[in-house]
């Protein structure tokens, strides 16, 4: 992990690694956010809800972000994902420039690259939590054989083989963190954005 211009200070946000930062600099750049700007207008009143962002993130690596509510912490991984877009500055997936992307390619980065757990789940009610499960892969256009083995493999993975036919309404909260943990590794993607991913595990 990489990081410049003093970025902690000026955003009240902490970056850490779980690893050690040599451990990592030989291997691909997965994250590449360079000089981030994200300003919201709010009537005359001007919000600066990123300033100068500077942050590498390599393959392998896992980095924690850590703030304050209104830090920016949500608004900077929405930009991450290409959800919100940035005011000024470049962010780069594998290499790929998201910010000059239209939303056709970033949606294909989505679904081949990453996977997202939401902090309020973001689960369809109407599906059951393997149908929810599914749905990713559905999007994707993976093949009937892929979703079901992979559906099958993540219920057992996240401990609700018991729960797989019930809706979201009938789950608990951890329940429904579980389902939306697997909804982001459905589509097997190569990066993971997690937005409060532990804050409703039973």
């Amino acid at each position: 992990m990489t990081l410049e211009n003093d970025d902690i200070k000026k955003n009240n946000i902490i970056l850490d690694t779980v690893e050690s930062q040599s451990k990592f600099q030989k291997r691909k750049v997965n994250i590449s956010i360079k000089n981030v700007y994200r300003i919201f207008n709010q009537g005359k009143l001007e919000v600066v809800a990123l300033k100068a962002i500077n942050l590498d993130i390599y393959a392998g690596e896992i980095v924690v972000i850590m703030g304050p509510s209104g830090s920016g912490k949500t608004t900077l991984l929405n930009c991450i994902s290409g959800m919100d877009q940035v005011t000024a500055g470049q962010i780069l997936i594998r290499g790929y420039d998201i910010t000059r992307m239209k939303d056709e390619g970033i949606q294909k980065i989505l679904q081949n690259e990453i996977g997202i757990v939401f902090q309020f789940f973001n689960l369809i009610p109407s599906l059951t939590a393997e149908g929810n499960i599914e749905l990713p892969m559905t999007i994707a256009k993976q093949s009937e054989k892929y979703k079901k083995e992979r559906v099958a493999l993540l219920v057992k993975e996240i401990g609700l083989e018991n729960r797989k036919h019930h809706r979201p309404f009938t789950l608990s909260g951890g329940e429904k963190q579980r389902v939306a943990i697997a909804m982001a590794l459905a589509n097997n993607p190569t990066i993971i954005l997690a937005d409060e991913p532990t804050g409703n595990i039973d």
